[in-house]
């Protein structure tokens, strides 16, 4: 079971597979060796009654053969175990690397416990593909082979019967081998969906705690644990059944070799030297088959994880950027939407359909609208989580899709309504988007953020470590973090989304005062339900089923029938 994807991967590495084989080549031809002088030295004590002194040559060569073997065998499995290691890290530099570059829009669309799962089990169980299985499948072709040669040069019979007994082995190994696939396909899914749920369940604790239901996931766990514990317990019910059959297939054959040697010496045809060399030789010869044997159900789990693992490698990519931006962007005069409609893949409705719009430079744009209208849609476009299926955005005449990405979002600032805060201190989530800014560049972005005077509040002050997602944060405080981070990045373009949604009035009022303070002067984006918030802006989009049904200032919407004046409404509360 040779898999095509990850012998690939071990082509990167020749050198080091080299070696491993050709020290594994080199036991074997020690182990002929070895077999050779252990029956000379024995032959001549025990037959020829020859003294210490006759034979200390011979033993010396024994002795020296033996350390020789030793040394290849233990050469082999450092530099098998070291393949694996350069493989396995390179594999999942290379797999984070295109999680990253698929970006919000596929993880957003995959399960994150099972991801990690891939991430770093999945890569885990690569190891002893790499180190044990894949070089024994070398060793079990080229140590038989040089044992069959020396046999063959001395005794014709006893090689026939170790050329036709030794296929037997492989070939009861490759039907079990059939039957243990969807065994250990099955029990790595069962795995992955067990990382999963536990992943959410620790993420929901909370959750599951204020509802009254973290007994009833800990027995959802303790279900998905056992049919784990099955889906193995099958695995290794076909693993202990398929290493008896092949011991018994090598012993059998071993007997075999040893009945016709035994006889032909008992009865002439075969000297001792010889029949002891071919004795000793027999197990030596079926052990790399019994080997590979034991190691298949560890190739097998390797196959397995690594069907996940280029099933998101085989991801396409979203296309690279071709051509840098006509000057520098933070000039640009206009982001223009033309004709744009957006689909997610797991829904079948347009998230957006036919959206025109122009943002100019320094203008303050405004979308309005229910929840799943469309507008966040908008945000992820902006910030290239996703491409649209029609139509361009274009800066300055540039297709932004054409647009180096990491240039572009450069000069970007996001403020979403749930920031994600990392288990790191203050300090360093306030400096997440800029790693080279000074302690006191944070600071005076904290300040900014009208957060300082809470940081140093705190015992330990910007060291204070941030529970996982902000947990020892309020939700206001979380948002300050974030403007934080959007007035230490210093932006030319900035997306507000939600930033002051569900917040008490207090802590909006004192967030709307670092917003402002962070608009001046930028051109801006926002993303709002409460429209006072709004009233300013130099032009509004009204959204509603993933369309623009209104435009315009809020006084010229104000005037219209709409959606909007509905809004306005709703939100002071006028018949």
């Amino acid at each position: 079971m040779l898999d095509k994807r990850l012998w690939t991967e071990t082509r990167k590495h020749r050198l080091l597979m080299a070696l491993t084989i050709g020290l594994a080549f080199l036991g074997g031809v020690f182990t002929v060796a070895q077999a050779y002088w252990m029956s000379q030295v024995i032959s001549d004590v025990f037959l020829q009654q020859a003294t210490l002194a006759a034979v200390q040559r011979p033993m010396a060569l024994l002795l020296g053969v033996m350390v020789l073997r030793a040394v290849a065998l233990f050469g082999t499995e450092l530099s098998a175990n070291y393949l694996a290691i350069v493989i396995k890290s390179n594999l999942r530099q290379r797999l984070l690397a295109h999680i990253l570059a698929l970006g919000p829009g596929y993880t957003q669309s995959e399960s994150s416990g099972e991801l990690s799962n891939t991430l770093m089990e999945g890569v885990e169980h690569l190891e002893k593909y790499f180190s044990e299985y894949l070089p024994q499948i070398f060793i079990s072709a080229l140590i038989p082979l040089t044992i069959l040669f020396s046999v063959f040069s001395l005794d014709l019979l006893s090689g026939l019967v170790l050329l036709f007994t030794a296929p037997l082995i492989p070939y009861f190994m490759v039907l079990i081998g059939r039957a243990t696939e969807a065994l250990t396909q099955r029990q790595w899914t069962s795995l992955s969906r067990l990382s999963a749920h536990f992943l959410d369940v620790v993420q929901g604790l909370v959750t599951l705690k204020a509802l009254g239901r973290s007994k009833q996931q800990a027995t959802t766990v303790r279900i998905i644990s056992d049919q784990y514990a099955q889906a193995t317990l099958g695995v290794l019910r076909v693993a202990f059944l398929s290493a008896l059959v092949l011991e018994l297939l090598a012993t059998i054959s071993t007997a075999i070799i040893a009945v016709q040697v035994g006889l032909r010496l008992l009865y002439g045809g075969l000297d001792f030297a010889p029949a002891l060399f071919l004795l000793i030789l027999a197990p030596e010869f079926y052990q790399p088959l019994r080997n590979l044997g034991a190691r298949f159900h560890a190739g097998a789990e390797g196959v397995a994880a690594a069907n996940r693992i280029f099933e998101v490698f085989e991801t396409p990519l979203p296309e690279k950027s071709l051509i840098a931006p006509k000057g520098t962007l933070s000039d640009f005069a206009s982001i223009q939407f033309k004709h744009v409609s957006l689909s997610y893949q797991e829904r079948s409705q347009l998230a957006l359909s036919d959206i025109s719009f122009e943002i100019n430079k320094g203008q303050k744009v405004a979308l309005v609208g229910a929840s799943g209208a469309g507008k966040s849609s908008i945000a992820n476009l902006l910030m290239r989580f996703v491409d649209p299926q029609e139509g361009q955005i274009v800066v300055d005449g540039s297709d932004l899709q054409k647009i180096d990405r990491a240039i572009w979002r450069n000069q970007i600032a996001w403020v979403p309504q749930f920031p994600h805060l990392f288990f790191d201190s203050l300090a360093a989530n306030i400096a997440f988007g800029h790693p080279d800014a000074t302690q006191e560049q944070i600071e005076a972005a904290a300040r900014d953020a009208e957060l300082d005077d809470f940081i140093q509040s705190l015992p330990d002050g910007y060291a204070t470590q941030v529970g996982e997602r902000g947990l020892r944060l309020s939700g206001g405080q979380s948002q300050r973090v974030a403007l934080a981070r959007a007035f230490l990045r210093n932006p030319n373009f900035l997306i507000l989304d939600e930033p002051t949604a569900h917040l008490d009035p207090q802590t909006e009022t004192q967030l709307q005062k670092a917003i402002r303070r962070l608009m001046k002067e930028r051109t801006t984006l926002i993303i709002v339900h409460r429209l006072d918030t709004v009233v300013d802006a130099d032009q509004i989009l009204v959204f509603s089923d993933g369309r623009i049904v209104q435009g315009g200032t809020h006084t010229e919407l104000l005037e219209q029938e709409g959606i909007y004046r509905q809004l306005q409404q709703s939100f002071v509360g006028s018949p």
